[in-house]
């Protein structure tokens, strides 16, 4: 049976490079509460959601205006049993450009219906792909997870 990784959509009309600055600004998109560094290959870095949810991602593919891609290393999401269920899970955005629009095809590779946090971890990505990330590279404004 084929697993259904979670996958999102998103077309913009700027350009493919600008959609890629865009993805790799975490801290302007996803959360302010970040150590490290999310632009080039072997970048690590490490997100807080409170004491919810921290992740250390490890940038394993780059390649400019086309794709970044993100292996989670380590992972404690502290409201499913199994606390490392992105351990070992890769965060993937490929970019499509277009003569008038550039498309974003976000999927996180091993985030699927069978594992408990997938409701709620596909809503939170939703929101910060379907929203954040979106405002971001439209006005420049994203709406990240504050720092605390």
């Amino acid at each position: 049976m084929k697993e259904n990784n979670l996958s999102i959509s998103l077309t913009v009309n700027v350009s493919a490079q600008e959609a890629f600055q865009s993805i790799n600004s975490v801290s302007k998109w996803w959360t302010e509460n970040i150590e490290g560094s999310s632009q080039k290959l072997n970048d690590e870095f490490t997100v807080r959601f409170d004491d919810v949810h921290v992740s250390t991602q490890k940038l394993v593919e780059v390649i400019p205006g086309k794709k970044v891609v993100w292996l989670v290393t380590d992972s404690r999401l502290n409201f499913v049993e199994d606390q490392e269920e992105w351990t070992d899970t890769k965060i993937s955005f490929e970019i499509y450009s277009h003569p008038d629009k550039t498309e974003i095809q976000f999927t996180h590779i091993g985030l699927v219906p069978a594992i408990d946090c997938y409701r709620d971890c596909s809503n939170a990505w939703s929101h910060y792909i379907r929203g954040s990330l979106l405002n971001l590279i439209k006005t420049g404004k994203g709406t990240p997870e504050k720092r605390k």
